[in-house]
Order: C-alpha cells, then sequence, then structure tokens
C-alpha cells in the first residue's frame, strides 16, 4: 500500500483536497474545454482525423492523465506536433482507407502507453535530458513552419497538395489564382480576431467565441452561398471502448512513429509541467509524468483515437482558469462529453478557414524569433546546429525531424565532450585566484609560467585535444617557459587515456627542460592516478597544495 500514491499520485492530492479548491477546478475544467472544442477540432483534421476524434484526445486524456499525472495543472489532449506528424504518417501507411486510418491512429496511441511503461519500469526518464534546449529551439521552429504550410492551402480556399514544406507552400504560389475571396475573407477575421483576444483576453475562451460567430454567420448571412468549405456533420455520442483491431505486426512503421510520437509528447509535456510546477512551488516527479502520458493514450487508444500530450497553451489555459488539481481535466472531459452528445449538430456548418486559423495561431508559440536570435549571437555553433534541425525538419517531416534532432543533440554533446576548453590561466589581480586570461586579458601573467584547467573530464576522446592545445601555447610563448601547471580541480574524471596523456606532456615538457606539476585533483583523480602507477612519474598531487603555492614557490625559486 505504500507504493500506491507513488503509482497513483492521484490518491495523494486526493487526501489533501480542500473544499474551497472545488469551484475553481470546476471553473479551470468548464474553460479548458471551451478552448479544446475548437483545437481538437482543428487538430483532428491536421491529423487526417474526422472532427470528433479530436474531441475524444481531450475528453480521454485528460481522465488518464488526472489518474497517473503529477503536475497539477498539465493539460493533455492533441496537440499541433503530434498531429502533423500522424496525419503525414498515417497517408503513407494507410493511404486512402479511411477505416485502416482510424485503427492505425488507436494502434499508435496503445503503442505510446506501451512505450511510457517500458520507458517508465527501465527508468528511462533521464534520456530526454540528452535533446538539448538548443535542439528544441530548431525543432520547435522548423515543426511550427511546417504545420503553417499545411495550412495555408485551406486559409486561402484552394486545393491542397504537396508532400512537405517546400511542395506545399510552392503548390499554393503556383495556385494563389484559385484564391476564394469569401474564404479569405472569414479566415482573416478569425485569425485577427483569435490574436487580439490573446493580446487582451490572455486565458478566455476567445477561439470558441470565434467559433460561435462563424457558425452564426454562415447561418444567418450571404456566406451560406459563398461556397465556403464547411466541417460537415460530425458524428454524437461518446466512443465506443475497444482494443485496437490491429496489431503491430500488421502494420509497417508504426514503431518509429509511437517512438516519434513519445519523444514529442514526454519532452513537451514535462517542460510544461516543469513550468508549472515551478510557479506554484511543488515537486514534479518526472519519472511518474510517464505514467501520466502512457495513462492518457492508453485510455484514447480504447476510444479510438490518436496520441496526445502536455501542451504548454492548453496548460496556461487551466493554469489561468484557476485549476488546483487534476480534478478540473475530469470537469473538462465531462464537459466535453456533454458537448458529444448533444451539441456536435452545431458544428456541421463551421468554415474550414477558421480551423486553419487557429491552427495558425497555435502554432506562432512554436516558433520564438527571439530566442533563435539570442542564440545567435551566443553560439554560433549552437545556432547552427538549431539550423539542422530545423532544416531537418522541412526537408525530411517531423517524424525523420525528430530522430534528427535527437541525433544533433547527441552529436553536440559529443563534440562538447571532444573539444573541451582549456583555459590557460592568469592571476586575479590583487588575489591568490587564477583565471582564463582569454576571458579576462588584465589577468597577471606569470612569467616562464604556463597554467591550464580543463572544463572537462580528462578522457580518451579529447586527451588528443588537450595535448595539442597545451603544446601549442608552449610553441607560441615569446619567454622561455620554466614550469607547466596543470588545475585538475574541474576535472571530475580522468580515465586511464587522459592519465598517460598528462605523462606524455610531463615526458615532453622534460625534454625541453621544463618541470611539469599537477594540482588541486580530485580523491577519485589521485586514486586513478596512484591506480595506474602514474603519480610517482607525475609527482604526488597535495591535497592542500594549491595552484597558487606552486607558483609563488616557483617564482621564489627563481628569484
Amino acid at each position: 500500500m505504500a507504493g500506491i500514491p507513488r503509482v497513483f499520485p492521484l490518491a495523494m492530492w486526493l487526501r489533501g483536497y480542500r473544499l474551497r479548491w472545488l469551484g475553481l477546478d470546476l471553473v479551470a475544467g468548464v474553460t479548458l474545454a471551451a478552448y479544446a472544442i475548437p483545437v481538437s477540432l482543428a487538430y483532428a483534421g491536421l491529423a487526417g482525423l474526422p472532427p470528433q476524434v479530436g474531441l475524444y484526445g481531450y475528453l480521454l486524456g485528460g481522465v488518464g492523465y488526472a489518474l497517473f499525472g503529477s503536475s497539477r495543472q498539465l493539460a493533455v489532449g492533441p496537440t499541433s506536433a503530434i498531429s502533423l506528424t500522424v496525419g503525414v504518417t498515417l497517408t503513407q501507411i494507410a493511404g486512402d482507407d479511411a477505416s485502416r486510418t482510424l485503427q492505425i491512429a488507436s494502434l499508435a496511441a496503445f503503442t505510446v502507453a506501451g512505450l511510457c511503461a517500458i520507458a517508465w519500469l527501465l527508468r528511462l526518464s533521464t534520456l530526454t535530458n540528452f535533446i538539448s534546449e538548443t535542439i528544441l529551439l530548431g525543432f520547435k521552429a522548423g515543426a511550427g513552419l511546417s504545420i503553417a504550410s499545411t495550412q495555408l492551402a485551406a486559409f486561402l480556399g484552394i486545393a491542397a497538395g504537396g508532400d512537405d514544406f517546400f511542395s506545399r507552400v510552392l503548390h499554393v504560389l503556383r495556385h494563389l489564382g484559385e484564391t476564394r475571396p469569401a474564404t479569405v475573407l472569414v479566415g482573416a477575421a478569425a485569425l485577427a480576431l483569435i490574436l487580439l483576444g490573446e493580446r487582451f483576453l490572455p486565458g478566455r475562451p476567445v477561439a470558441l467565441v470565434v467559433v460561435v460567430l462563424a457558425i452564426v454567420s454562415v447561418a444567418f448571412t450571404p456566406l451560406r452561398t459563398a461556397g465556403l468549405t464547411l466541417v460537415g456533420a460530425v458524428p454524437g455520442g461518446l466512443p465506443s471502448f475497444a482494443l485496437p483491431a490491429l496489431r503491430l505486426r500488421d502494420v509497417d512503421g508504426i514503431m518509429p512513429l509511437a517512438f516519434a510520437c513519445v519523444l514529442l509528447a514526454y519532452i513537451e509535456g514535462v517542460s510544461a509541467a516543469r513550468t508549472f510546477a515551478a510557479k506554484h512551488a511543488y515537486a514534479l516527479d518526472v519519472r511518474q509524468e510517464l505514467l501520466g502520458l502512457g495513462g492518457a493514450n492508453l485510455l484514447v487508444a480504447f476510444g479510438g483515437g490518436y496520441p496526445v500530450a502536455g501542451g504548454l497553451s492548453q496548460s496556461a489555459v487551466n493554469d489561468k482558469g484557476g485549476a488546483k488539481t487534476p480534478l478540473a481535466l475530469i470537469f473538462a472531459s465531462a464537459v466535453l462529453a456533454l458537448c458529444l452528445l448533444f451539441l456536435t449538430g452545431l458544428v456541421a456548418t463551421l468554415p474550414k478557414a477558421v480551423l486553419s486559423a487557429i491552427v495558425l495561431v497555435a502554432v506562432t508559440g512554436l516558433i520564438d524569433l527571439p530566442a533563435i536570435g539570442h542564440l545567435r549571437r551566443v553560439s554560433r555553433l549552437e545556432f547552427r546546429v538549431a539550423l539542422v534541425a530545423l532544416g531537418g525538419v522541412l526537408v525530411f517531416g517531423i517524424l525523420n525531424g525528430v530522430l534528427i534532432a535527437a541525433a544533433a543533440s547527441i552529436l553536440l554533446l559529443l563534440h562538447r565532450a571532444a573539444f573541451p576548453q582549456v583555459a590557460f590561466l592568469g592571476r586575479i589581480p590583487g588575489t591568490r585566484r587564477f583565471s582564463d586570461l582569454a576571458v579576462s586579458p588584465d589577468n597577471e601573467r606569470i612569467p616562464g609560467v604556463v597554467a591550464f584547467r580543463v572544463e572537462a573530464a580528462l578522457l580518451y576522446f579529447n586527451a588528443d585535444h588537450v595535448r595539442s592545445n597545451v603544446m601549442k601555447r608552449l610553441e607560441e610563448e615569446q619567454q622561455p617557459v620554466k614550469l607547466v601547471v596543470c588545475d585538475l580541480s574541474t576535472s571530475a574524471n580522468v580515465d586511464l587515456a587522459g592519465a598517460r596523456m598528462l605523462a606524455e606532456l610531463a615526458r615532453e615538457t622534460s625534454a625541453r627542460g621544463i618541470a611539469f606539476q599537477l594540482v588541486e585533483a580530485r580523491s577519485t583523480v589521485r586514486e586513478i592516478l596512484r591506480a595506474s602507477g602514474l603519480d610517482a612519474r607525475l609527482g604526488t598531487v597535495e591535497r592542500a597544495t594549491s595552484l597558487a603555492d606552486v607558483i609563488d614557490a616557483a617564482l621564489a625559486g627563481t628569484a
């Protein structure tokens, strides 16, 4: 029983629930449902699925997450990136078979749930830390542009075309002459109203109001005869529950799709959940979020939906609505159930251009131009890596873009480890401390002494880089060098290859008549040096001897 709260956080927050929170959770749930209705309809179209399937995602995903998730404000449902990933992949796998498309979509959600459970059991939640914020910045921008390109045709009232970002944009440019003025008018009006609403009424269900206005306008104005493309009939009623009709062996390509959805959903969900956990000062269990995501997708799969995730935009709506606990998600699901039972007939006359406007506004949050500009100023290397992730999404699609982004993150990590900063040190004026001369050129240079510090562990794949930097520095010194000192205070680990490199440096400097000394090595590093038998050749590293002590002794010896 002691482990139940860890697997079911519901047991913990219900035990401490306060009656005064009930009204807040109820209002937040109604607000979230009002936000979810238009967004889920739009995202279902992006995924190439019937509109009611998007509603199933919020209806069932919220309940599943409330049972297992650890965030109190995270809202779970369809997201733009996952919807496009699913839509593009389903087109390739299922073709024009609508029945098989739905079956594969629910199988994808079921597979996502299984992968989340496996990741939870194996404690793989930390693996997502290897996807850097730099990569995510480029990936999100690419995903935003790719998603926006899918909505241009519907927004302009022309036939859709193209399989990737560039072909879709080119298709739109070639058919601009076929633009329908009425469609553009409706779409532009919806876009303007939603943007104004987000600017002046943040956290309010502005998109729902726009949807209602559009439906009323089509019903009671000449727009009904203007040739607008409408959503059409939406089947009412609650989803029926059943296991996916297909099995993994029946669908080629289902595992890459599910893996991409897990990666996208977990990173996006945990990022959003951490934001609200910090805001409200409570602990978030990132491992438990795997179960929350898995529980949400499991219920969605049983209900015939497609993969869902926690997103920042819907969670912000939930938070601004006053949500105190995941009970707000239960209330939102109840409201959506009522809408599916009694209100789906109203959606039939909704122009698709309005849904395109909703998606276009939603994806603007994925493209963070100020952050990209800041990255360019701070680190050209990381800026280029972000561009690789962005370009990978635009050229190869979101599904392959996820894999490219993951590979780019690993390559960036390996590059940083293989080429660490080798700082050559000077004394900070008036102190006994030393820092990088390249960063602080006003530091005092010590005549006849070259002191360096490697800002990383010394390992087999970066040892040659460190050695070549030190030897190059010795060649560049204008004055004769009498002592080289290696400060190991920032090297948490040294492997056998790193220790041998230090011994080789000692031999090369000794051949030039230059003394070599190690200082401030950590206990683990000292043990490795002793175990490898190199401490005697390099000189015993005393714990109490600092870099300043060694340099002062050297200067005193030459005085």
